[in-house]
């Protein structure tokens, strides 16, 4: 499975992940989040990756101009989409992106079928709260283009595997508080999904 770190917000903790062999990084350019960062320090942090790391922007609620405008200034290579999208905006979008859903019942898992998807639980706040996900939804679901996320971490990861996910999104899970990752968390989960 490939992993994603999300909730970066220093180089440090980029650099450990990436060590550990994470695939992508994420960076919340959503304000009302206790994992946001800014442009300009994502930016600052984006421009001293290493390649063939995927630097997820998050967004919640923004239009397709300011998802582009984020993405180009950061340097930001996919942008995530925790709200109801419609073609119009991904159609104006000038980056790759990806489609969030955040599943109340058993059928939102079944959303965008087609296409490549992070999948979470719902809750009232949008991204790392931690919260996970009815495990059964999946038995008999083709998981090879959804991403899981909610309530992941090293102790439960490994059991995923016989679902054939495409991947895994963590956040809460590898931290020591918001926004503040754990280096031992983060490479056991790593180690575990893989």
């Amino acid at each position: 499975m490939r992993v994603k770190i999300c909730g970066i917000t220093s180089l440090e903790d980029a650099m450990t992940a990436i060590k550990a062999g994470a695939d992508a990084l994420g960076f919340v350019f959503y304000e009302k989040s206790p994992r946001y960062i800014s442009v300009n320090n994502a930016k600052k942090i984006i421009s001293q990756l290493p390649p063939f790391v995927e630097k997820v922007a998050l967004f919640v609620n923004e239009s397709a101009t300011a998802i582009n405008e984020k993405c180009e200034q950061s340097g930001a290579t996919l942008a995530q989409l925790h709200f109801d999208v419609n073609s119009e905006l991904t159609d104006a979008l000038n980056i790759p992106y990806i489609k969030v859903t955040r599943a109340k019942t058993a059928k939102d898992i079944l959303e965008y079928p087609n296409e490549y998807r992070l999948v979470d639980a719902y809750c009232e706040a949008y991204g790392g709260a931690g919260k996970r996900i009815n495990i059964e939804w999946f038995k008999y679901v083709d998981c090879s283009k959804i991403i899981l996320a909610g309530g992941l971490d090293s102790s439960n990861v490994a059991s995923l595997k016989q679902y054939g996910f495409f991947g895994v999104d963590v956040s809460s899970g590898v931290e020591k508080n918001h926004g503040k990752k754990d280096a031992n968390k983060v490479k056991d989960f790593i180690l575990n999904a893989q």
